[in-house]
C-alpha cells in the first residue's frame, strides 16, 4: 500500500539533505547536517513537541528503557498517536452510547501498548547503508506475529522525484500479510484486509546515544489501525 507524503524529510547519511515543514518542529532547515545527537532515543524524542503523545505512549507502557535498548527505533510523530487514540475514543463511544465519554492517552490499554509497541523496535541496527530497493524481512522485539504476518523494511525509490532531486530513496516500514503484495499477479484481487501496510519514514539515520531512530511520516497511525474515527 502506497501512501501519500504531504509532509516529508530524508536525512541522508554522509551528506544530510534537510527539507523542511512547519508542521513538524523537530526538523531542521537547509545545509548539511549531523545525524549525530548527544543523547539518548528517549531523551531525543521527549525535547521535541512533535513527539509528546508518543513519549506518554511509552511512559504509560513503562517502555522507556527498552526504547533506549534498540539498536533501531521507528518514531510515530503525535498525528499518528493522536489518531489512534480517536479512534478508540469512538469504539467507546459505540459500546458505551455515550457521545461525551472522555478518552484520553492515559486512558488506553497499557497490555496492548506493551506488546505492539515492540513492531517498531529492533534488536539490531537498520539504516539505508544496509537496506536495498527489494528488502527483507525483520524480526522486531516483538517476536514472531501471527497469521503470517512479517514486519518487511525496503527502500522505496522515486525516481525524477522533481526539477532539483533526480531519485530519492525513502526508507519503508512495512506491515506483510503473507506474500508481499507487488509478487501478486493482480493487487486489487486481494482483500483489503490481507494487503501489505506499509508507511514511507520522512525523517531517517538520526544517531543517538543509544541507537538509529527513524521518523514515519504523519499519516501513519500508531499499531496501522484502521478502526473509523469520528
Amino acid at each position: 500500500m502506497r501512501i501519500t507524503i504531504k509532509y516529508f524529510l530524508t536525512i541522508l547519511l554522509l551528506g544530510a539533505v534537510f527539507i523542511s515543514c512547519k508542521k513538524d518542529k523537530y526538523k531542521n532547515d537547509g545545509g548539511t547536517h549531523s545525524p549525530n545527537v548527544n543523547m539518548t532515543t528517549y531523551d531525543y524524542l521527549k525535547q521535541h513537541g512533535s513527539f509528546d503523545s508518543l513519549i506518554a505512549v511509552i511512559d504509560l507502557a513503562g517502555m522507556k528503557d527498552m526504547v533506549n535498548s534498540s539498536k533501531t527505533f521507528f518514531a510515530v510523530p503525535d498525528w499518528g498517536i493522536n489518531d489512534y487514540v480517536k479512534a478508540k475514543k469512538q469504539k467507546k463511544v459505540i459500546e458505551t452510547g455515550d457521545e461525551n465519554i472522555s478518552f484520553y492517552v492515559k486512558d488506553l490499554d497499557v497490555y496492548t501498548l506493551r506488546d505492539s509497541l515492540k513492531m517498531y523496535m529492533y534488536p539490531e541496527l537498520i539504516n539505508r547503508q544496509n537496506l536495498t530497493v527489494a528488502g527483507k524481512e525483520y524480526t522486531s522485539a516483538f517476536g514472531p506475529m501471527a497469521n503470517d504476518t512479517r514486519m518487511y523494511i525496503r527502500l522505496r525509490r522515486i525516481v525524477n522525484y522533481n526539477s532539483y532531486v533526480g531519485t530519492v530513496d525513502f526508507i519503508n516500514f512495512g506491515q506483510v500479510i503473507g506474500t508481499l503484495d507487488t509478487e501478486e499477479p493482480d493487487v486489487n484481487a486481494i482483500p483489503i484486509s490481507q494487503r501489505d501496510k506499509t508507511v514511507d519514514c520522512q525523517t531517517s539515520g538520526i544517531i543517538t546515544t543509544t541507537g538509529t531512530l527513524h521518523v514515519v511520516n504523519n499519516f501513519h497511525r500508531l499499531f496501522f489501525n484502521n478502526e473509523p474515527l469520528p
